[in-house]
């Protein structure tokens, strides 16, 4: 297990300044498409786990009656401020259940905490406990073993009182193992105008292709593939629907 994220515990408050709701609408909208065209009859209702902040969920709600869950109170607490009209819950993707099920379900990039194989069949366990037959699943994991690259990547925003930078390297230590990291390192200016400086070291899952499918498969799911095409992204992203037959 690696040791709490900072950005979603004594961090958390600063969330929305590195990643502002503002900039999910057009993600959001490639997500919503992929799931409506995978359900069997009109979607309705819609669980994410993993939810985060909210902010595709910001988006989302539009279409959908939206569900969240994830395990950090302090991302929960940005959500309820950004959606309060959506459901939320405090849970683990592995093991939560809520006792019903819905339409679709969607996994974002926090699929990416599931670092070993048994960790991605205990998500894809509970997607399958609550998608309706007929519904649709989607993950959207930030990177597969045959895509894979270093990459850095910079970014932030000011919100008038505080302001926030950071600079983000992605790299695999370890090529053979199912896993890469991803260092953060956070610049926090507060309203004094003192600025702080952090280090979070994120460990993130990475498989191939075909472990995705069979993972999927093997929970009943009918699987694929679906490329993700967005304006500012210029590099290879799948997406992974899970189709829960009817019978």
């Amino acid at each position: 297990m690696q040791p709490p994220l900072r950005l979603y515990t004594d961090l958390a408050g600063w969330w929305p300044l590195l990643s502002p709701p503002s900039e999910y609408e057009e993600e959001a909208g490639v997500y919503a498409q992929a799931l409506i065209d995978a359900c069997d009859g009109e979607p309705r209702t819609l669980l994410e786990l993993g939810s985060g902040g909210g902010n595709n969920a910001s988006f989302l709600k539009r279409r959908f009656q939206c569900t969240l869950v994830d395990p950090a109170p302090g991302m929960l607490a940005h959500s309820r401020v950004l959606n309060p009209e959506c459901e939320h819950h405090e849970g683990d993707m592995r093991t939560v259940r809520l006792g019903r099920e819905f339409d679709l379900v969607f996994v974002h990039d926090a699929v990416c905490y599931m670092t070993t194989l048994e960790d991605l069949r205990q998500a894809v366990a509970t997607v399958w406990v609550h998608c309706r037959p007929g519904g649709a699943a989607l993950f959207a994991p930030d990177y597969v073993r045959e895509t894979f690259e270093p990459a850095t990547d910079h970014g932030g925003a000011d919100d008038g009182v505080r302001g926030l930078r950071f600079l983000e390297w992605v790299w695999d230590p370890n090529p053979d193992d199912t896993s890469y990291t991803v260092d953060y390192t956070y610049m926090l200016r507060e309203a004094d105008g003192m600025v702080s400086v952090h280090h979070d070291r994120h460990r993130e899952g990475l498989f191939p292709i075909a472990d995705w499918l069979r993972v999927l498969t093997e929970a009943g799911f009918e699987a694929s593939t679906v490329r993700f095409v967005h304006s500012e992204v210029d590099r290879p992203l799948d997406l992974f629907v899970g189709r829960r037959p009817r019978a």
